[in-house]
């Protein structure tokens, strides 16, 4: 398995290599488009501001490469977000592989749910599970969250989450895939995803 991580402006890779050690597998951390481009799969995963990954990806072509990835693709928080048509952080134009729009929680919390934290941090439930990114995953499972901006719900959704609203934290079009959450940091469940994104998704 040629499995690459890619390298760009934004934390957590380290997390993400050592989440995939632990289901036995080995991934290349690189922002060389040939290897990029001729890997079995792909994760992009990501911590950050969206408007400096962005950046970071136009100044190096790599947004135009990950939009024309034929092989299967994992988006993890920043990395799913950068992933949607557009985002309210610092309101930047993102790859437009899903339809979905990035929001701010904080937008929402005036308006409908009084003082409630912002990020969200810890561990939350996901639920409505579709395809077989969730292969063997209760529906309902646990997963660990570090947010402040969502994906709203929306064709391309396969997996809900609730907090102030319901929100994606998960989506799914064509061969790419994206989670809000931290797979790798979110113990059994979050290795089963993994493990169903190289063995099972295509």
């Amino acid at each position: 398995m040629n499995l690459v991580i890619i390298k760009y402006n934004a934390g957590n890779i380290q997390s993400v290599l050592y989440a995939l050690e632990r289901i036995g597998l080995e991934a290349k951390v690189t922002d060389n488009v040939e290897q990029i481009r001729s890997a079995d799969k792909v994760i992009f995963p990501g911590v950050g501001e969206a408007s400096s990954a962005m950046r970071y990806l136009k100044e190096r072509k790599l947004d135009e490469v990950i939009k024309n990835l034929a092989q299967p693709v994992l988006g993890i928080c920043l990395g799913m977000q950068l992933m949607c048509r557009f985002s309210e952080e610092n309101n930047v134009n993102c790859l437009h592989i899903f339809d979905e729009d990035v929001k701010l929680f904080k937008q929402v919390v005036k308006q409908q749910a009084g003082n409630i934290k912002i990020p969200q941090i810890g561990w939350n439930n996901i639920y409505d599970l579709k395809t077989d990114l969730f292969n063997a995953v209760p529906e309902d499972s646990y997963t660990y969250f570090v947010h402040s901006y969502y994906a709203a719900l929306g064709a391309h959704t396969i997996a809900t989450t609730n907090y102030i609203i319901p929100y994606s934290s998960a989506l799914h079009k064509n061969n790419f895939y994206g989670v809000q959450f931290h797979p790798e940091k979110s113990a059994d469940t979050g290795e089963q995803i993994l493990r169903n994104f190289i063995e099972r998704c295509n």
